[in-house]
Order: structure tokens, then C-alpha cells, then sequence
């Protein structure tokens, strides 16, 4: 059911050098699927201002709903660096079907830079639901200090015994001696090393566009995934 109501800024939290979440008060009543994005307004020089982002807290994460965003040179971005706490905001939700709340037993997250947030609300969910499904998540970035969400992974990764994630830096200067991780852009070849069963998951793809469009590319043409078991969400940044 879509709800639609007026909130505040509860809090303000830098992830990484160039990325920030924000969260919004909500009762502990509210409810999303892990995966789902909302629409926010925001007040800008005196004009409203609607934009969609994915959630990306867990809807197991009560009393506040998140997004997360790169911060750029864009207007919008501009203003969400003036947020303060306790600044007005009108929320409308849930939307969307990149969703995942246990229907399969395997499934895969390709996932590059900003496109972590709904993936990070899914990998939450199944974590603090204790589900059983066995997940792989490879996560592409350009450098160590672009990994979103690197600790909260880490920790999920640390309880839940079915969630493994394989970390990839695609910067050409990437120091060999201190990177423990993978090193270049996800592929064909990355995909069949580190997911050797790809046949039988259900893969979730979330990134910038023409991330999204290559890995489909490789998926259904050079590793014969069927289309209904690839799930993409697109994130064009603003």
C-alpha cells in the first residue's frame, strides 16, 4: 500500500569521502520490501524538489527509513549537502520489484559503486532474518576508500555464514601488496571464478547504466543466463 506523509532529517551519516546517508523519522509501523525505492521532496531556494532513491536500510531497521547518495555538483546534490538535521521532508512510498524476501534459494549481486544501496537493504534483510539463502556478492568500485558501506558488508558478511562477498578495484594504480581483493572490472571470466554455480542463481544486477547493460550482455550471451533470472535497477545519478 502506498503511503504518503511528511517527516524530518533524523540524522546525516558521511560513508565514504564523496557519499552520504540520510534518514528520515518514521513510526515503527512503516514498511518496504528490502530492494524498493521512495520518492522524497525537498525544499530547494524556496521549491519543492522530488527525486527517487532506493532504501538503503533493512526494513528489519525500525523508526527511520535511508537513502544514500553520491555527492556531486548537481543542484540537488548542492542542496542535500545544506540538509540539517530536523529539516522538512515529504516522503512517498514503497515502489519498485528489485526486490528479494526469501523466494530463492541461490541468488548473486553484481553491483558497482553507488548501486550497493538497495543491494546493502536486501543482504540486511536476509541477515536479520536469519534466511537460508545462499548469497554471492561481487562489488566493483575504483578505489579501496569508494567501498560504501564496507563495514556494515564486512559484519554482515562476519554472522551470516550464507553471504560471501568478493570485493573489485578497477583503478590502474591499485597497490598489489596492501589490496587483498580482486582487481578489475567484473566479467565473464570473474563471474565463472568466483560464482562457479551461475547456473542456478537468480542474479541481481545494480549500477550505472551501461554497467548494467554490459553485464546483462555477458550474462545472457556468454554465460546463457535466462532472462527471468536476471532482476536490474538502474542508477542515474542527480
Amino acid at each position: 500500500m502506498m503511503i504518503k506523509f511528511e517527516t524530518e532529517v533524523s540524522d546525516i551519516i558521511q560513508r565514504t569521502h564523496n557519499v552520504n546517508s540520510f534518514r528520515f523519522k518514521v513510526k515503527e509501523d512503516v514498511d518496504f520490501k528490502p530492494g524498493q525505492f521512495f520518492f522524497v521532496t525537498l525544499k530547494i531556494d524556496g521549491t519543492e524538489r522530488t527525486k527517487h532513491f532506493s532504501f538503503s536500510n533493512s526494513p528489519t531497521e525500525k523508526g527511520y527509513i535511508e537513502f544514500t547518495k553520491r555527492i556531486t555538483d548537481s543542484e540537488f546534490s548542492k542542496a542535500l549537502n545544506r540538509l540539517k538535521i530536523g529539516d522538512w521532508a515529504r516522503l512517498k512510498m514503497p515502489y519498485g520489484s528489485f526486490t528479494f524476501e526469501g523466494e530463492y534459494e541461490k541468488i548473486a549481486f553484481l553491483s558497482g559503486g553507488i548501486g550497493i544501496t538497495p543491494i546493502r537493504s536486501i543482504c540486511k534483510f536476509a541477515t536479520d532474518s536469519m534466511l537460508p539463502t545462499d548469497m554471492v556478492l561481487l562489488y566493483g568500485n575504483n578505489r579501496e576508500e569508494d567501498i560504501i558501506f564496507r563495514k556494515d558488508l564486512d559484519d554482515m558478511q562476519a554472522v551470516n555464514k550464507n553471504l560471501r562477498i568478493v570485493y573489485t578495484l578497477t583503478s590502474p594504480d591499485i597497490d598489489r601488496k596492501t589490496w587483498q581483493g580482486r582487481i578489475g572490472y567484473i566479467d565473464d571470466k570473474m563471474i565463472k571464478e568466483e560464482i562457479s554455480d551461475f547456473n542456478e542463481r537468480v542474479f541481481y544486477i545494480c549500477g550505472p547504466p551501461r554497467m548494467v547493460e554490459s553485464l546483462i550482455n555477458i550474462l545472457r550471451n556468454k554465460l546463457g543466463v535466462q532472462q527471468d533470472k536476471i532482476k536490474i535497477e538502474n542508477f542515474i545519478g542527480y
